[in-house]
């Protein structure tokens, strides 16, 4: 790439990386940096984030509100698509890394920069999932990815670089794991969890409460939908933002969205990581509760055979991609029915769905039921069975007769 670069918008968190990296794109380059720093829910003093921009020499910092977008245009479309990665995790790093990609083309476009940069590392998923949405919306913008280009080869070098150019970051040397924290959830990574055998320990936990400590009475919630969304808990209508810090709370303090995962990530290898889903473990499986009740049996089959394909597209950064856009029209189409309430109960770790009802309901208690009915014959259950055994009965023969 030519070094004949004016401008650069780089994702900018204030954190070690990216810190260490404006300053080192400032002397690579000798070119203005743009800053962008997405809200998203982390909770950061953005203000300070901006601050610290500037004193290291920026002129142009974006602090941006984006969590209602992030949250209805992003979270919420995956979670009505049920995407789990891998069993268990539920993609909050993943489905953060678009908006912000997209958001700083955007920028780029306006500011007149030829190139964007971040701070993901050479060996992880987020290099990807940024330079896969970059090249989608601006097949030609210029793309920095420092931690492939430069000298460093650890966190730990990182620090000492700070240290000599006076940066100011959070990360030590003891304490060396990676986070990422958006209103979805919160992420752990590297340093002292990267031996997957040690339990992490427990005051790396920011949005939940061991389940040990976990309140000894359940509580209970009730959650209404709309295709597919949420709009209410406890028959409060929230905005989707507003809707998820609220349920982040509840679960937080019930213990609930923990998980230790070993993943594979896109770029090859295994890797060990630690998140921490409070809301989203309750909206998924709130969700699933009032799918239950109100979705055909063969089309909820049928979307559950494409989960795990849209939970790889989404881990993997193919959010702009052509097949998730049409995975995503299937999965919004087979929600226009899931309308209702759920009733969960939270305790010491665990959501469990206690009660659903919809007016959209497939459920029959006149066919169900044990009882005596007048709708169902159980004597045509015979020919039934015998139909559906034919082929089974067909083989056995002729395994006998080769005998």
């Amino acid at each position: 790439m030519s070094r004949v670069i004016k401008k650069v918008v780089l994702a900018y968190s204030g954190g070690l990386d990216t810190s260490v990296i404006l300053k080192w794109l400032q002397e690579t380059y000798d070119c203005e940096v743009i800053a962008f720093c997405a809200d998203l829910g982390q909770g950061e003093d953005l203000k300070a984030v901006k601050v610290k921009a500037h004193k290291l020499g920026v002129k142009r910092v974006y602090i941006e509100d984006l969590r209602e977008v992030f949250v209805k245009d992003y979270v919420f479309p995956m979670l009505r698509a049920n995407a789990v990665y891998e069993g268990s995790y539920l993609l909050g790093t993943s489905i953060a890394r678009p908006l912000i990609a997209r958001r700083q083309i955007e920028i780029a476009k306006k500011e007149g920069a030829e190139a964007v940069s971040h701070g993901a590392t050479g060996k992880g998923n987020d290099q990807v999932r940024f330079e896969l949405t970059y090249m989608a919306l601006d097949p030609k913008i210029k793309i920095i990815a420092p931690w492939r280009d430069w000298a460093f080869r650890s966190r730990r070098e990182l620090i000492d670089y700070a240290e000599q150019h006076g940066i100011p970051v959070t990360a030590t040397k003891a304490k060396p794991y990676s986070m990422d924290l958006n209103l979805f959830h919160v992420s752990y990574e590297g340093g002292i969890l990267e031996d997957p055998w040690k339990a992490p320990p427990d005051e790396i936990f920011q949005m939940t409460v061991s389940p040990e400590r976990a309140p000894n009475k359940p509580r209970e919630i009730e959650i209404d939908y709309v295709g597919g969304d949420p709009v209410a808990v406890d028959g409060k209508k929230m905005s989707p933002a507003t809707l998820l810090a609220h349920l982040n709370k509840l679960g937080g303090a019930h213990g609930i969205g923990r998980v230790d995962l070993v993943e594979n990530r896109y770029v090859g290898m295994k890797s060990r990581g630690v998140y921490e889903t409070p809301g989203g473990t309750i909206l998924h499986a709130a969700h699933r509760g009032l799918e239950s009740l109100t979705m055909d049996r063969e089309v909820l089959h049928l979307r559950d055979s494409l989960i795990s394909r849209y939970a790889e597209l989404v881990y993997y950064g193919y959010w702009f991609s052509p097949e998730r856009e049409v995975l995503q029209k299937t999965m919004d189409e087979a929600q226009k029915d899931v309308s209702g309430t759920v009733r969960v109960k939270l305790y010491k770790g665990n959501c469990t769905v206690v009660g659903r009802k919809s007016k959209n309901s497939l459920y029959r208690l006149d066919i169900a039921t044990f009882e005596e009915d007048d709708v169902y014959r159980q004597k045509d259950a015979e020919g039934f069975i015998r139909l559906n055994a034919l082929r089974l009965a067909i083989r056995a023969q002729r395994r006998k007769a080769s005998f």
